[in-house]
């Protein structure tokens, strides 16, 4: 079985669930060493109050084939994070890879309602979860992922820049949190490629997280019973492709032509060749603008 991340190590900030749990469980069946990251403990859950955890991620990442290294961490905590980057370096003396998919907003948007009607509060604290707390992991992790050219951030979003750039993202606080992810991974590209790393934005497409089956009332083994509902789900996509995407992005010693751009785990498919575990290539984002947008009726007939 080809391990070409072996002897590498990754740090994927925010990976309890989705995303960030399948890039964890993909980086580990590449063979890389995987600290994963989150707020959600076997003996402590966050405010998501889930059951899913981060000790379960890293147990993932080893069943893989990796090794994975749990570290319960709330990266709106400086100190915290700190603590985080001196153990890998204590530990490993290196990271090559750094996914930033600190999120935990979910539950804090009000879809469809104007900034003066939206919950204050709510709409700041987002903002903080999905942007201050990408700019406290990469002031203390990038140190030692420049030690060694080569290394790799990504930076997790909703929707590449073309999409966004064009469309209303839910309400003003999503849109610009998504925005300036976007954005932060585009400057992350000007300070990081003269020395010798690679920063990207990363979109998967309709992600089939544990959120998400939980809100339809299905599982991943019959995920679409949903489309009777929303038969534009059947675009949808599992955690793993992204994870997938990742993966392929950080063995590819040429990682650098994609430095500063924003990407997607159906546009890196046909880039890579990897396919969703069921085998097919979903290209959510195509889809989107060319059938869901366009009032179209479902059908992913040249879409996946």
């Amino acid at each position: 079985m080809s391990r070409p991340l072996e002897g590498r190590v990754a740090l994927v900030a925010g990976a309890t669930r989705g995303a960030g749990r399948g890039i964890a469980v993909e980086l580990g069946a590449a063979g890389a060493t995987v600290y994963v990251t989150g707020r959600s403990t076997r003996a402590r859950r966050s405010e998501y109050d889930r059951p899913e955890t981060v000790e379960d991620t890293a147990d993932l990442v080893t069943a893989a084939g990796g090794c994975g290294i749990a570290v319960p961490v709330d990266h709106l905590e400086p100190g915290r994070v700190r603590a985080l980057v001196d153990r890998v370096d204590r530990e490993q003396g290196r990271l090559d890879v750094l996914v930033n998919d600190i999120w935990g907003g979910e539950h804090l948007f009000e879809w469809d309602t104007p900034v003066w009607e939206h919950d204050l509060d709510n709409g700041l604290r987002l903002l903080r979860l999905a942007v201050e707390t990408h700019l406290v992991t990469s002031h203390h992790a990038l140190p030692l992922l420049l030690r060694r050219p080569g290394g790799l951030v990504v930076e997790m979003t909703d929707g590449t820049a073309e999409y966004n750039r064009d469309t209303y993202r839910v309400s003003l606080f999503y849109d610009l949190a998504k925005a300036s992810v976007l954005r932060m991974a585009f400057a992350l590209g000007h300070e990081l490629g003269p020395r010798g790393a690679t920063a990207v934005a990363l979109t998967p497409g309709w992600l089939r997280s544990e959120l998400m089956l939980d809100h339809f009332g299905v599982r991943e083994d019959n995920w679409r019973d949903a489309l009777a509902e929303v038969p534009h789900f059947a675009i949808s996509e599992t955690p793993r492709y992204v994870g997938r995407a990742v993966a392929a992005l950080a063995a590819d010693p040429d990682a650098t032509r994609w430095n500063g751009r924003s990407l997607s785990s159906g546009a890196l498919a046909r880039e890579y060749g990897f396919t969703d575990l069921d085998g097919s290539r979903p290209d959510a984002w195509r889809y989107l603008v060319e059938v869901q947008d366009a009032d179209r009726p479902a059908d992913t007939t040249g879409y996946r």
